[in-house]
């Protein structure tokens, strides 16, 4: 092989690769520290995927979901269930009651938004059919939700990290 076609090679492999770390392809859910910006989690997601929080409501003690759903660069709240009123929940909603369980479908769509773990809440997320405990996740830190894309090249390489 002569030094052009080397250097040619070289060339298309950079150009390749250049390629594959500029051009965002897959959508992820990310969760970062609210005051850093530290990654905790990198989920991937699709348009419809479920991402919802769980977490045991401080006063009332009794469960608490709000579920979203994926839709474009939005995380579009589509649910809350809640097992009774108390502070920081819908009182003058309109509910139904699914097996015991106060249900609705609240108004919302957001680019990120910041949740506080806490142990006695025991704060769970929900992605698609995972579940990630974000007390431990974040060690009771404050955590930024948001979606965003990432290259092919940055998803080949988080594969490498698993």
């Amino acid at each position: 092989m002569t030094r052009r076609v080397a250097v040619a090679l070289a060339f298309v492999a950079l150009l390749a690769l250049g390629t594959a770390a500029a051009v965002p392809t897959q959508r992820v859910l990310v969760v970062e520290d609210a005051e850093n910006g530290e990654p905790y989690l990198t989920v991937p997601v699709e348009n419809g995927t479920t991402v919802a929080l769980s977490y045991t409501h401080s006063v009332e003690k009794t469960r608490v979901y709000d579920g979203y759903t994926v839709r474009g660069d939005r995380l579009v709240m589509t649910r809350m269930e809640f097992e009774s009123y108390g502070w920081g929940l819908p009182s003058g909603a309109n509910v139904t009651r699914e097996n015991g369980t106060l249900v609705y479908d609240p108004p919302g769509a957001y680019t990120r938004f910041t949740v506080a773990p806490g142990a006695v809440a025991g704060h769970r997320l929900h992605v698609g059919d995972r579940t990630y405990d974000l007390v431990a996740l974040s060690d009771e830190r404050s955590v930024t939700l948001h979606l965003t894309r990432r290259s092919a090249l940055a998803a080949a390489t988080d594969s490498l990290d698993t």
